[in-house]
């Protein structure tokens, strides 16, 4: 079993069991949907200067290397994202037709 945070010196963050079930989830992907490119982007900022989290730190930065991204290329993809309008959570909306087949059971 690997060494606590607490007995090497390092610090245990809140979320860093929360945390580990969305990493675990990153590893498992051989390719990142979009939600995955945000939870890593995220998770590195979150972890990068937290005294501990070595473990999570490490796997983040292996779940990146896995994708074939870099630190730069992983947080341009992370803002064209955001600024496309990806919301985490959401669906994005697919518009097909004019709208003018909508339910009009409401006007009967």
């Amino acid at each position: 079993m690997a060494e606590s945070n607490a007995s090497n010196g390092g610090q245990t963050h809140p979320l860093e069991a929360i945390d580990r079930d969305v990493v675990d989830r990153l590893l498992s992907r051989e390719q990142p949907a979009d939600q995955d490119i945000v939870d890593l982007a995220r998770l590195l900022l979150r972890y990068e200067e937290f005294p501990g989290a070595d473990g999570l730190r490490d796997d983040l930065t292996r779940a990146m290397g896995l994708w074939g991204l870099n630190r730069e290329s992983l947080n341009s993809r992370a803002r064209e994202l955001w600024s496309s309008g990806f919301r985490p959570g959401q669906e994005r909306e697919v518009a097909v037709g004019s709208g003018f087949d909508t339910d009009q059971s409401e006007a009967n």
